[in-house]
């Protein structure tokens, strides 16, 4: 009986006993009986894999249901890191500098729905703002920016240190980086979100096979809430809201949950939720 072919990647079914037929075939009637079986199961579960397995790749992260337009303000590690997870997730993402052409390798290596331009340009582009910029930055963005801005929902995944930023890191780390932001920014829906660890853990853990880690986000706005939920999600990830604006400097660098690379259920029960 001819052998079935595999010539296609989807799945075929085999007839009844093709299988067997097809081990017996392969295996030497010379040998003892015991070799002649081992030589038979693994003939057989190979036959079998190749019926059943696809031939599209595994452990693909599901595309987003609503695609987004993202606009990320401050491509460098994290926004890139981030931004590139939201791009493999089926959403339009602009991302953005000073120098925009610096970003072409990036953005060429993204395809089709990653693109670069100005900080101007990527807020007019976007539905949802990613803000990864060192802290010092932020005043300048909100005044330069600020009609364009109003309204928007800004994720926010800045973080402020004192030797780096001056005066105005000094001024979020006493006054709550949540409200700072929001302060420096009039009129935008601010989530602080994506902060509480570094660009390389996003890269690795994102669909992370034993379970998804959670990332903390604190805000005012509920709808802005549920958007930033999502695009966590979207990146990979597990949302955990931990309250208000005024409760973000509780994942910022010195509060208790940064860098705590835990599942939902863990920083919940840390939250006593």
């Amino acid at each position: 009986m001819p052998a079935p072919r595999f010539d296609s990647p989807h799945r075929r079914e085999l007839r009844p006993g093709t299988t067997q037929a097809l081990a017996d075939s392969a295996t030497p009637a010379h040998l003892p009986d015991a070799q002649r079986r081992s030589i038979l199961g693994a003939a057989c579960a190979l036959l079998l894999g190749l019926a059943v397995l696809p031939g599209t790749p595994r452990a693909q992260p599901p595309l987003a249901a609503k695609p987004m337009r993202i606009g990320v303000i401050g491509a460098g590690r994290l926004g890139g890191a981030v931004g590139s997870l939201w791009v493999k997730a089926g959403h339009e993402v602009r991302f953005s500098s000073r120098h925009p052409d610096q970003l072409k390798p990036l953005v060429d290596g993204l395809g089709g729905r990653a693109s670069a331009g100005t900080v101007a340009e990527a807020i007019a582009f976007a539905d949802v703002l990613l803000l990864a910029v060192p802290y010092r930055a932020v005043p300048d963005v909100g005044k330069e920016h600020a009609a364009a801005l109003r309204n928007k929902i800004v994720l926010d995944a800045t973080n402020a240190f004192r030797e780096r930023d001056g005066a105005v890191g000094e001024e979020a780390i006493a006054n709550g980086i949540g409200l700072t932001t929001a302060k420096y920014l009039p009129g935008a829906r601010v989530v602080r979100a994506f902060n509480f660890t570094g660009a390389a853990e996003f890269s690795r853990d994102s669909n992370r096979p034993q379970g998804r880690i959670a990332v903390p986000i604190a805000g005012d706005d509920r709808a802005a809430l549920d958007i930033a939920a999502q695009l966590v999600r979207d990146a990979g990830f597990e949302p955990v809201v931990v309250g208000g604006l005024a409760t973000a400097n509780r994942f910022a660098p010195g509060g208790p949950l940064f860098r705590q690379m835990e599942s939902a259920e863990e920083l919940r029960k840390r939250l006593g939720q």
